[in-house]
């Protein structure tokens, strides 16, 4: 089983940015797509975005062109950096190794208007 740790959340006001890193326990990136997942009371898991191995990405329509994720092979980790945040991006955000049932414990985002 992977192990994931999240990092980087925190409070802000809206129109800031915050980095999340996440890092897995052991190399697992040569096989498998990373992806982000948000969460909100009362709301299930919503997918962020993706990204593969060699770099392609995709993104959920309510943060193209305000988050970007990226990855370091070398360093097993996974980054979202998130920009322009709005309120409604406010959430506990999870990183998963696609196709498998590894998660992270999850990093909490609380922006303020």
């Amino acid at each position: 089983q992977v192990q994931l740790v999240e990092s980087g959340g925190g409070l802000l006001q809206a129109g800031g940015s915050l980095r999340l890193s996440c890092a897995a326990s052991r190399s697992i990136f040569s096989r498998n797509p990373m992806a982000w997942f948000r969460q909100t009371p009362g709301k299930q898991r919503e997918f962020v975005a993706r990204i593969t191995y060699d770099g392609n990405t995709n993104y959920a329509d309510s943060v193209k062109g305000r988050y970007t994720i990226s990855r370091d092979n070398a360093k097993n980790t996974v980054y979202l950096q998130m920009d322009s945040l709005k309120p409604e991006d406010t959430g506990v955000y999870y990183c998963t190794v696609v196709g498998t049932t590894s998660w992270g414990q999850g990093t909490q985002v609380t922006v303020s208007s």
